[in-house]
């Protein structure tokens, strides 16, 4: 009975048509909103910030776009962790070389030029589908990984390939402290949430899930898979280069190509598999599991006297990935999101039996 909507009425279109058409949804995410932006920063400590909070919020980003790509669209990519590379370089490009250049508009090119590169590595899946897409779009992560380490112009003439930014401000005020940081990344991550929600409650939304579905049958009432497809590479390529460039920007402060290897590439899709393929929530999800299982894995031993190495402790993650992954896919393709869709149709009913 905690979601009864007895006396819910509505009465218009946009009513009806709304993200959130339950009232209690509504406030639970006002609640949660008003919690991150009025009460974390004050209460949370420096480490929580820098090991979960920050990375979690870039991570939900990435997750976000490349959800957009295989969830909604269908579209299997491998080279998530290139198009993360492409923003992060592009955008410390943008930054050094154009004087003046303010730092949004510096992540935001940054998107705009893993973009480019999205859409030309995803014009292949206007022919193959499947593995061997995802092939095809490994050739991506190669290719970016070679570039960033033996074209000199990338990196801007850097002998180490490795590249470092300081000095973020916007509007004049520093993004210095780990607070700032955190709301800086926060406030990224809402407004992309906000239009990756509504966009794929659109028209093209459903493009993409009838191209997903089946394609042959989209194209039979009208849907241009030429168009669909890259579309989809397009907006997740964005998406995802934003994310990459705060990755670069926010979160490490310096970096080179191994920060974005093909390891980026598959912990982004683990993250979509277990969240929830198709659901901007599970996005969330995903994110969440993949930054805070190594560090319970790292604490949780120590509270009750347990000895776990680092290197045990990285082989215990890879095998509980795998496990759950092959888990999901067999009872849940859809993910915890799903998992909280079922639970929140039980609450609607409890506690009555039928």
């Amino acid at each position: 009975m905690l979601y009864r909507e007895n006396g819910q009425f509505k009465t218009s279109y946009a009513a009806d048509q709304q993200v959130f058409p339950i009232a209690q949804d509504r406030i639970f995410i006002g609640l949660l909103l008003a919690f991150a932006v009025a009460v974390v920063p004050f209460v949370a400590p420096e480490y929580l910030f820098r090991a979960v909070l920050i990375p979690f919020l870039i991570l939900s980003l990435a997750a976000l776009g490349l959800n957009i790509l295989v969830g909604y669209c269908g579209q299997v990519s491998l080279g998530t962790g290139a198009f993360m590379a492409v923003g992060a370089y592009a955008a410390y490009n943008f930054q050094v070389r154009v004087e003046g250049m303010p730092v949004i508009a510096s992540l935001l090119m940054g998107g705009m030029c893993a973009t480019v590169v999205g859409v030309f590595f995803g014009i292949p899946s206007l022919r193959i589908k499947g593995l061997y897409l995802a092939v095809a779009t490994l050739a991506a992560q190669f290719f970016v990984d070679w570039a960033c380490l033996r074209l000199k112009w990338v990196t801007n003439d850097s002998a180490s390939g490795s590249v470092s930014v300081a000095g973020l401000n916007v509007l004049g005020v520093p993004i210095e402290s780990p607070v700032q940081k955190y709301l800086f990344c926060l406030g990224f991550l809402i407004v992309f949430g906000v239009l990756a929600k509504n966009l794929v409650r659109g028209h093209i939304g459903r493009e993409w899930m009838a191209i997903r579905d089946m394609d042959v049958a989209a194209a039979v009432i009208g849907i241009r898979p030429v168009y669909a497809k890259l579309t989809a590479f397009a907006v997740s390529s964005f998406i995802v280069g934003v994310a990459g460039a705060l990755w670069g920007f926010v979160h490490l402060g310096s970096w080179e190509p191994a920060a974005f290897n093909i390891t980026r590439s598959f912990d982004l899709l683990f993250m979509v598999i277990i969240g929830g393929l198709g659901s901007i929530m599970g996005s969330f999800f995903g994110a969440a599991f993949i930054v805070v299982l190594p560090i319970l894995l790292d604490n949780v031993p120590r509270m009750f006297g347990l000895s776990i190495d680092t290197a045990l402790a990285e082989h215990l993650k890879v095998m509980i990935f795998g496990a759950l992954i092959i888990f999901f896919l067999i009872k849940e393709p859809h993910g915890i999101a799903r998992l909280w869709s079922t639970a929140k149709e039980k609450l609607r009913l409890w506690p009555f039996p039928h």
